[in-house]
């Protein structure tokens, strides 16, 4: 399975998926732009897009959920670390009220890693952040244990972005 993410306005965002109705997209919307997420096991519709090999998976995206993508730079000699970390998570995220599905995402054309989690509402993920399950899941984070702290694994600092899919006939525009 392949997620492939291209970048624009909202309405050619959607535009696109109406074009292709028969593909698994879903619009994101964030703040100031927007984003076209399409899942497949076959070649996407895009020109440009950024490519993503799922490694893990979750759960099944649903069309009107709050999406959160947390980007990991990852160094090419980082790469067999860091997917051995998530091959061998607790699961625990899966079990949280409020979750929908997760991706674990391998960059096909750059060195940034997506963690890409659906959730019911912002206020479903911002609980998970403060959960006991994400406090044992992130438990060895800034200790010597940690994977943060093993030299070149990371080859800049993580970044999240967040996005809100709304139906076509929810929109307000």
């Amino acid at each position: 399975m392949n997620i492939y993410l291209t970048s624009g306005t909202p309405e050619f965002m959607n535009s696109l998926k109406e074009k292709h109705a028969g593909e698994q997209m879903i619009v994101l919307h964030g703040e100031g732009n927007a984003a076209l997420l399409h899942e497949t096991t076959g070649k996407t519709v895009f020109q440009t897009p950024r490519k993503y090999e799922v490694i893990d998976s979750s759960g099944e995206f649903s069309d009107q959920g709050f999406f959160v993508l947390n980007n990991i730079p990852v160094t090419d000699e980082g790469r067999p670390i860091f997917e051995h970390r998530f091959n061998n998570r607790a699961r625990a995220i899966e079990n949280e009220p409020g979750f929908i599905a997760i991706r674990v995402l391998r960059p096909v054309n750059s060195d940034t890693y997506v963690i890409l989690t659906e959730w019911t509402g912002s206020s479903s993920f911002e609980a998970w952040q403060t959960s006991q399950a994400y406090n044992k899941a992130h438990e060895k984070r800034g200790t010597d244990e940690g994977i943060d702290k093993r030299p070149n694994i990371f080859s800049s600092a993580s970044y999240v972005t967040k996005y809100t899919a709304v139906r076509k006939n929810e929109e307000t525009l």
